[in-house]
């Protein structure tokens, strides 16, 4: 169902968006607190979120941004000055390729070109490494790192009371995982880790549908197979393998380009 609250968890609630397919996310507090997990693509579209986060709650909140994406994170000026959370490299990616960002979309998009023009870039001003918890409203909920996938920064939002976990774009539903600036071979670990760590079999994507954990093991097995292919295509040459792979061709050849970068580094 697009474009209404759907609850997924004890108030936690997940916003399906026809732009992009993609997900946003309230996790509210026992005082009306709000966590909101990604800020959409543009202020035009910052604003309809403000709007749906005020049907459900009136207190302040907070924000946690899952990667520097533009479509997560190019409405953060609208949510200010409240706290901005994301990993620090999400916070260093946005002022070094922000700017570009907004010119690849313009260019993709050149109808939206107003809208993307009017965007004020704000990073995360609230960053961290690792691991981080916020308490919202009562409610603890953990923010974790667990290495490279689709970005360089993917931040996992853990809602443990209400059995939630927002994976970001480290899990996609939908369609193929998005490789552009990924780390293939590292991602499977990742997603590996976060399955270790975080039993819930509720999972937010970044894009499409919530899932169920069968879903997030076999999208790991698909990206461990990716890996592996990459691998041996890089010794054996790719003419042979390139149909093996899981995903439509684009989307294996930008795995398979991503992979030889990080092979040969």
């Amino acid at each position: 169902m697009y474009e209404t609250w759907v609850e997924v968890g004890d108030r936690v609630y997940v916003r399906r968006h026809r732009s992009f397919d993609m997900n946003t996310g309230l996790v509210v507090g026992d005082d009306g607190h709000g966590l909101i997990i990604d800020t959409r693509g543009s202020h035009r579209e910052a604003a309809q979120l403000v709007e749906a986060v005020r049907t459900i709650t009136a207190g302040p909140w907070t924000v946690v941004n899952t990667h520097a994406h533009f479509d997560h994170c190019f409405g953060n000026a609208l949510f200010r000055p409240a706290e901005i959370w994301g990993h620090v490299r999400c916070a260093e990616e946005l002022e070094t390729y922000g700017e570009q960002q907004r010119a690849n979309m313009i260019d993709y998009r050149p109808e939206r070109r107003e809208e993307l023009e009017e965007v004020t870039i704000v990073p995360p001003d609230q960053t961290f490494t690792s691991t981080a918890s916020l308490d919202i409203g009562g409610r603890i909920v953990h923010l974790r790192h667990f290495g490279l996938g689709h970005t360089s920064n993917d931040v996992v939002v853990h809602v443990p009371d209400a059995g939630v976990v927002f994976a970001g774009d480290l899990v996609e539903q939908g369609a193929p995982p998005a490789f552009a600036d990924a780390y293939p071979l590292d991602w499977p670990g990742t997603l590996a880790a976060m399955l270790n760590e975080m039993p819930e079999n509720v999972v937010v994507p970044g894009h499409g549908a919530v899932v169920d954990r069968a879903y997030v093991v076999a999208q790991h097995d698909e990206l461990a197979l990716v890996a592996d292919l990459a691998k041996r295509a890089h010794v054996e040459g790719l003419r042979d393998l390139i149909t093996q792979f899981p995903y439509p061709e684009p989307v294996a050849t930008q795995a398979i380009t991503r992979a030889f970068l990080q092979l040969d580094a």
